[in-house]
């Protein structure tokens, strides 16, 4: 769960903070002084920081600024100070967002929520591997040559691009259209035929090996699958 961390000189607002946050299944670490919060923040390592405006020896507007030298993390301020000035301010000083006191306890959560979900990291889908090994089957994405039980099988480019297909899908049905859309993009009736050639072709490689040509199977009328 997310890390926050709660800074105010207030105790008793930061441990009503804390309990509830925590019984929300926040893990959370409070501050009751600025520079205790900026020690805190760069050993916690908060996923969000919620902090008030007004404390002795640093502001908020302050200390937000100071964090902002080594944290990008959202940034709430929860204060008593509703001014347009002191808002506009806040903002300015690297706040994602401005709540005033009295609060809501579930908006408070709610905020911090949304503020977690758009600073989460985007991940970005692995980069398929270069080498599909099936069995003693070996397909090279970076050289587009196939390999069986080591032998190259000296595939044409249309012929790799068909075993590829097949070998990403193994054991289920390919119709003629998906893999007609795989070859050349789109796909109509009239292509079944330039399908049905390539595969074909493809067919007369595998055929060296009783095994490898059996893997190929024609699923009549419909397409093919390959049976790994």
């Amino acid at each position: 769960m997310a890390k926050i961390l709660l800074i105010d000189d207030d105790v008793e607002v930061l441990q009503i903070n804390k309990s509830y946050l925590t019984q929300e299944g926040f893990t959370v670490r409070t501050a009751n002084d600025p520079k205790e919060a900026l020690v805190l923040a760069r050993k916690f390592q908060p996923d969000c920081i919620v902090s008030d405006v007004m404390m002795p020896g640093m502001d908020g507007f302050t200390l937000c600024q100071e964090l902002r030298s080594f944290t990008n993390v959202p940034i709430i301020f929860l204060t008593g100070l509703a001014d347009e000035t002191s808002k506009i301010t806040g903002l300015t000083s690297g706040a994602e967002d401005y709540m005033i006191k009295p609060y809501s306890l579930r908006e408070l959560k709610a905020r911090i929520d949304l503020l977690l979900r758009r600073f989460a990291p985007v991940k970005t889908p692995a980069a398929p591997s270069s080498e599909l090994v099936l069995n003693h089957l070996k397909i090279n994405r970076l050289t587009h040559k196939a390999y069986y039980k080591d032998k190259d099988l000296q595939l044409a480019n249309r012929e790799y691009e068909v075993l590829l297909f097949l070998a990403t899908n193994p054991n289920r049905e390919i119709t003629f259209e998906e893999l007609g859309t795989a070859l050349f993009g789109s796909y109509s009736e009239a292509d079944r035929r330039s399908v049905m050639v390539n595969v074909s072709r493809l067919r007369k490689k595998l055929e060296e090996d009783l095994t490898l040509a059996n893997m190929l199977e024609t699923v009549w009328s419909k397409g093919y699958r390959f049976n790994v």
